[in-house]
């Protein structure tokens, strides 16, 4: 039953998001960017991290101070976040992604974060050996929710793309798969609420990681 399972990061396999509020507002305020909310800063987890300072900072900011955010948050996340990758997994997360390697089917990381900070995250989390290749927004010209990350991962791992299933708890991850024509399984418990989720029309909707497995395992 080969198949590629495509499967975001944080907020799906990873529950980092308030570690990542934190630590965006931080880097904000370092750069005299203070009053940001969390709200503001939450509703862009899932973008590529330039994309989510330029909205944070505004377009009137200068552009050397978006530029400046980028690296100061990847030292701030490598210091604060990643030291505590392993007990920030999800339950069920290691244990579902030995289930489905194990059922023969091949994961690969489909993430907005930078390719090397995930390849980071995964191996202090203990999980970098499930997975044949880890696609961050650096790796393509136009991230999710564009189709791209998902065709370079099913072409890389000799698969059709309708093959392939997309699990994330992102609009961003259902609609790269809507546009690269594969199935998708988004997951409830992390970024965006289910109403949020529904709007984007997943194929299947869960509320645990096993759950996620599961359906993965029976879907034809």
């Amino acid at each position: 039953m080969t198949r590629p399972i495509l499967l975001d990061l944080d907020g799906t396999l990873v529950d980092t998001p308030n570690a990542i509020v934190e630590t965006f507002a931080e880097t904000l305020t370092s750069l005299g960017v203070p009053g940001i909310s969390a709200e503001e800063i939450r509703g862009t987890i899932g973008l590529p991290l330039e994309k989510a300072f330029a909205q944070l900072i505004g377009a009137s900011a200068p552009a050397a101070t978006v530029e400046a955010a980028v690296p100061r948050y990847q030292r701030l996340y490598r210091e604060q976040i990643v030291p505590r990758a392993q007990s920030l997994l999800y339950p069920g997360v290691a244990d579902g992604l030995a289930e489905l390697c194990d059922a023969g089917l091949v994961l690969a990381i489909a993430t907005s974060k930078h390719t090397a900070s995930a390849e980071v995250l995964l191996t202090a989390a203990g999980i970098r050996g499930h997975f044949a290749m880890v696609v961050g927004a650096d790796a393509v010209t136009e991230p999710k929710p564009a189709a791209e990350t998902g065709l370079l991962i099913a072409a890389e791992l000799g698969h059709p793309a309708d093959r392939a299933i997309m699990v994330g708890d992102t609009t961003h991850d259902i609609y790269m798969a809507h546009n690269a024509g594969m199935r998708s399984v988004a997951v409830t418990y992390g970024i965006h609420p289910p109403a949020q989720l529904a709007a984007a029309k997943p194929t299947w909707t869960v509320q645990t990681f096993p759950a996620a497995v599961e359906q993965i395992l029976n879907a034809a």
